[in-house]
Parts: structure tokens; sequence; C-alpha cells
């Protein structure tokens, strides 16, 4: 194998004393809460748009006409609703259970 490299004494995987390992799961942590506060960003104009296409759908094949604004309306909710449940996850981390 061409990359392999052993594991020295020093970087077991048990160990958590090392500096650099400090650092990288300090860094993935910020990358993980950054990408969770991505996804609330996003949520609401997806689930307005899901809303639209299906009021827009159910308008053209039942010829309705509040359709479209219905679905706008559920969107709306549905991702306020999301936004606001991962909002709450994001600020309440889950608390470490421990070793089972």
């Amino acid at each position: 194998m061409p990359f392999h490299r052993p594991i020295s004494e020093e970087e077991q995987p048990g160990e958590s004393n090392s500096r650099s390992n400090s650092r990288r799961s300090g860094a993935l942590s910020s990358l993980v809460k950054a990408e969770q506060l991505m996804q609330i960003a996003f949520v609401l104009p997806c689930a307005m748009v899901l809303g639209w296409g299906a009021g827009w759908c159910f308008d053209h094949y039942l010829h309705t006409h509040w359709g479209v604004a219905a679905g706008l309306v559920l969107g709306i909710v549905a991702g306020m609703v999301s936004a606001i449940r991962m909002a709450v996850a994001a600020m309440n981390p889950p608390k470490d259970r421990g070793p089972k």
C-alpha cells in the first residue's frame, strides 16, 4: 500500500491528550455546527417551493384557484416549524450518554 503510515505510540486512537487531536475535533465540531446552521437557512425556502408546487399541481389537475395560496401557507408553516425545531436542537446539543 503506497499510503500506509503506521500509527506511532503517541498517536494511539484511545488517547486524547494530543493537541493535534483536540484541534482537529474542535475544527470538525465547528464545521458540523456551521452545516447545521446552513441547513436551517435552506429549509424554509425549500418548504415554500414544495408547498407552491403541490398547490400548483392541485390547481392544475382539479381546476381550482386557491390551491397555490393554500400550498404556500402550508409550506411556510411547515418550514417555520422545521426551522424552529432545528434551531432549538442546534442550541441544545444532546448530552453524552457515556459508554453503554
